[in-house]
């Protein structure tokens, strides 16, 4: 019996009044919330179940607002309720990028979301921005790549690291960790890609998933993007897609600086850090929350972390550590 399932939908009758509505899964993702879409006669909502238990959720209903009020398109927050963690707002509907990107869309796909991109921003700069965001900062960022050497290596791999081994993956963490520290620090949405953005008939993307935000990194999100664990595009096409988004963001007042080629080595060393983590967070997915769905995405999200690595000199511990745990080979 699904008694939180039972409890939403109770609540949801209370707050939509007298009247009939039909109630079923709309999706579902990596973490412990669940979607579910109301229907009552020609309107549609989601439903979200977010346990109270599991972590507040007033930072996504403060995130949510803010970003709206940016002019980007995220849900509205219609209703909410934090001791039952019962929040219902607005639909941006189904359709997700992930769905809708091929050859013949991404230039339209990922011009929408490079330009929503900027003012989110832009919006780190304006005079009513304030301390809004808690810090992306070296401990995070460590804490984060972590989850690489404990859950990848250590309980998929099962693999046991040698002193030396240790020494290159703590000097490597560090290394990426001050790299992303030395960029303009913007607000960082910290999940950009295709499985949280939605194509949307007006104001596209639809942006979900956002309650992670963080005052870090400028290619952090371009990253997410781009780079994406879900679909990868030739790195030559990413290079140019990088140095237009550059190009923009210059000309919208965000302080990338006059180097593309600065801006592009911020982007690689900062896509191994998410691509590391990721890689880590694919392994505990499937062996602490039993959701092996996401380890097929693990040789492309790991293959980023070899191309990019072998590409650097600062890098090479780290495409040597590949090598020799021949990770370069398969994931």
């Amino acid at each position: 019996m699904d008694t939180r399932l039972d409890a939403l939908k109770d609540w949801t009758a209370r707050v939509l009044g007298a009247g009939r509505f039909d109630i079923r899964p709309a999706s579902a993702d990596a973490s412990f919330r669940r979607y579910f879409r109301v229907t009552a006669g020609q309107q549609s909502l989601i439903a979200m179940d977010a346990p109270p238990d599991k972590g507040g959720m007033r930072s996504y209903v403060a995130i949510a607002r803010r970003f709206h009020a940016l002019g980007l398109n995220v849900p509205e927050v219609l209703e909410e309720n934090h001791d039952l963690g019962f929040f219902l707002i607005t639909d941006l509907g189904d359709r997700l990028y992930l769905r809708h990107l091929s050859d013949q869309t991404v230039e339209r796909l990922y011009g929408d979301a490079m330009g929503a991109l900027v003012v989110l921003q832009a919006g780190s700069f304006t005079q009513a921005a304030g301390k809004f965001l808690p810090d992306y900062d070296e401990v995070l960022l460590q804490r984060e790549m972590e989850i690489f050497r404990e859950w990848y290596l250590g309980r998929h791999l099962g693999l046991k690291l040698a002193a030396s081994q240790q020494a290159a993956l703590d000097e490597t963490f560090t290394l990426l960790a001050r790299a992303a520290l030395s960029q303009p620090q913007v607000w960082v949405h910290r999940d950009y890609h295709s499985r949280n953005l939605m194509v949307t008939d007006r104001n596209n993307p639809g942006i979900l998933d956002f309650q992670d935000a963080v005052l870090g990194p400028v290619t952090y999100d371009l990253v997410s993007l781009l780079r994406d664990c879900y679909i990868a595009w030739p790195r030559a096409r990413v290079e140019d897609w990088v140095k237009g988004y550059h190009e923009l963001a210059l000309q919208s007042g965000i302080p990338v600086g006059d180097d593309d080629n600065r801006f592009l080595r911020w982007f690689d060393l900062m896509g191994v850090q998410r691509h590391l983590k990721a890689t880590g967070i694919f392994a505990r997915l499937n062996h602490r929350d039993n959701k092996p769905g996401y380890l097929s995405d693990i040789p492309r999200t790991l293959g980023y972390v070899q191309e990019v690595s072998a590409r650097y000199p600062e890098l090479q511990p780290l495409n040597a550590l590949l090598r020799e745990f021949k990770l370069t080979e398969s994931a």
